[in-house]
């Protein structure tokens, strides 16, 4: 597996369980810049908007990459070691 496939493989594991939140952050950047441009380019934005929340759709599914190259979603917290 070349350098890009571990990338693109890490990148979904990331995404995998995130999805929502993903694309809320991708909304509220698409308002901010249409607030900060007063509208002007909501056409172009909302588009790259609509793209982006559908690569994260693409990307976050279990099922779009080869069983070898999935990566498990990131447990952000460590399992406990019970040891005596």
């Amino acid at each position: 597996m070349g350098l890009i496939d571990d990338l693109k493989g890490k990148a979904q594991g990331l995404i995998r369980g995130n999805e929502q939140a993903i694309k809320n952050g991708i909304t509220k950047a698409g308002d901010l810049v249409d607030t900060k441009t007063g509208g002007k380019y909501s056409g172009h934005v909302n588009k790259i908007q609509d793209g982006a929340s559908k690569l994260i759709d693409k990307n976050g599914n279990p099922g779009t990459a080869p069983a070898a190259e999935q990566v498990p979603p990131v447990n952000p917290v460590p399992p406990v070691d019970k040891a005596p």
